[in-house]
């Protein structure tokens, strides 16, 4: 082997290796680039199977990190290591502090890590369809969404909308109008999934009025105060024909009105079933 040719650090696991395959990378990054090159060994299932690939891989240097959940292939791999093996079991010991600090029983389940990455990317699916179904966008997946939110203008629709789906709902939000007949796709969903969004018209009133302002411009019946009434007033008329359950966002944290309509959702219906 040529004296610069990067140094094998090998990667095993019982899963994928991903958090191994991490920390590999993290020490790598301490020293001068290219002195070490990566491998995975993922998906070991059998002690015959962990010492063989040690062998067939072990080479000049045998640097091995592992994550083995499994009792009987960790045990293997530390009877390989008191051979001679150069190997850092980068989860025994963290999972064996928390059990002896906490008296809980490890799960002992290889891939269990990766229950937390299906909820991440669960995030961002529901992030994307809350984009997609912003502002009456794409009405016909509106049937789709676990939470509907209904609204006048500068309601909060879309920043609650935004929130709920960070935290994995699917949302579709639609803006209320005069001039606007509502969609009949609206009335066919179930109320207990539509959420109507109302607020003070005095505040209304003062953001819509700094709206314009941002804006450069003037839109009649936008910002004054008697045609906000009305938009009002129109609203929960439709809310009310709905049947939907009405939230006040007027003065309140985005957060605090996302866990109310949340506590609704759980106690209404179950909607992901």
């Amino acid at each position: 082997m040529s004296q610069d040719a990067p140094i094998s650090i090998h990667v095993i696991s019982d899963s994928l290796g991903e958090t191994a395959d991490l920390v590999a990378r993290a020490a790598e990054a301490q020293f001068e680039p290219d002195k070490f090159r990566i491998e995975r060994l993922p998906k070991i299932t059998t002690p015959e199977q962990l010492r063989e690939m040690v062998s067939s891989h072990c080479g000049r240097y045998c640097l091995f990190f592992y994550t083995l959940v499994n009792r009987e292939l960790c045990a293997e791999m530390e009877r390989l290591c008191l051979g001679g093996i150069h190997g850092v079991d980068l989860l025994s010991p963290a999972v064996e502090m928390l059990s002896s600090v906490t008296g809980y029983l490890p799960a002992g389940e290889a891939g269990a890590m990766r229950r937390t990455d299906k909820e991440y990317f669960d995030r961002i699916e529901a992030m994307e369809f809350a984009v997609k179904h912003d502002d009456g966008r794409n009405i016909e997946g509106f049937k789709d969404a676990d939470i509907v939110l209904i609204g006048v203008s500068r309601s909060s629709k879309t920043p609650l909308a935004m929130y709920l789906a960070f935290k994995g709902w699917r949302v579709a939000n639609l803006p209320l109008a005069p001039e606007l007949s509502p969609p009949t796709e609206l009335f066919e969903l179930d109320p207990r999934k539509v959420f109507g969004l109302v607020t003070n018209a005095e505040i209304l009133h003062e953001i819509r009025t700094e709206r314009m302002k941002e804006l450069g411009g003037y839109v009649h019946g936008y910002a004054e105060r008697e045609a906000i009434e009305t938009d009002l007033e129109e609203a929960r008329a439709l809310m009310r024909r709905i049947g939907c359950l009405v939230v006040n966002t007027g003065g309140r944290a985005v957060e605090e009105a996302a866990q109310e309509i949340i506590r609704h959702v759980h106690g209404g219906l179950n909607i992901r079933d």
